[in-house]
């Protein structure tokens, strides 16, 4: 029973879109669990190196930051070619990168339709066929975690989140059926779905007084914190969730359930 810890001690992760809010606080919680961690990002790298400094003077885990677009195939595989030339392996992949731009059907065309399929669904998918192709994870397994929203099962969600919902459902079957196929390389997958959760993505373009209404909306009276996703997600990427597999874990504070 030994094995069943939530250490990550010697583990390897890989955390796409890292570099800010929930991915940022998921890179993190894994280094206090001793996890050396990937930080992925596209654009600015400031913001990276600033999650990669900060879990160095921790002292527990380590940490480098990767610039590569995960939403191309060719980005996504950047990125573990990367990560597996200065650690050699992948324990944990966590694709967390998502793209979100809220239109109604009016307002909807192919170019956002296809830039909301390419980060949340088709980048997701090759990755991690790629890591399991290239013999990335080690014989022992590995951990898949794939993120979704709570607003997938939202009974008064608006319209203009019709894409990128469309997307989150993609991605809570394809976990759901992955979870089957790589069970015989002991990987597991895995989806959280969180709830309204305070980053700075879920402010942008919203009042203060729109934010006081979807916080009072939780049977908690407030909003999610990222640390409270990341705690889940350094779970389910833990030895001690070797059994959870196939889930979507929705961490919303009872707003959805």
């Amino acid at each position: 029973m030994s094995s069943l810890t939530t250490s990550l001690v010697g583990k390897v992760a890989v955390v796409t879109g890292s570099s800010r809010g929930i991915g940022a606080a998921i890179a993190l919680r894994l280094a206090e669990e001793g996890a050396t961690v990937v930080v992925n990002y596209v654009n600015s790298s400031s913001p990276a190196e600033k999650i990669v400094s900060t879990i160095k003077s921790q002292g527990k885990g380590d940490a480098i930051a990767i610039k590569a677009d995960v939403s191309s195939l060719e980005g996504g595989k950047q990125l573990l070619d990367e990560a597996v030339k200065n650690f050699g392996k992948i324990d944990i992949l966590i694709l967390n990168a998502a793209f979100v731009e809220n239109k109604t059907l009016a307002d909807t065309d192919e170019s956002l339709y296809d830039t909301h399929f390419n980060t949340n669904v088709k980048g997701p998918l090759f990755t991690v066929k790629y890591a399991v192709e290239k013999g990335m994870f080690p014989p022992t397994g590995g951990r898949v975690l794939f993120f979704s929203s709570s607003l997938v099962g939202n009974s008064t969600i608006s319209p203009n989140y019709l894409v990128y919902v469309m997307t989150k459902g993609a991605v809570e079957q394809m976990s759901r059926v992955l979870a089957r196929d790589l069970a015989s390389k002991n990987i597991t997958v895995n989806t959280v779905s969180p709830g309204p959760t305070d980053t700075d993505a879920f402010r942008q373009g919203k009042t203060q007084q729109l934010i006081n209404t979807i916080a009072g909306s939780s049977p908690f009276n407030r909003l999610g914190e990222p640390g409270e996703i990341a705690a889940v997600a350094a779970f389910l990427a833990s030895p001690g969730a070797q059994w959870v597999s196939g889930q979507n874990l929705k961490v919303n504070g009872a707003s959805t359930v």
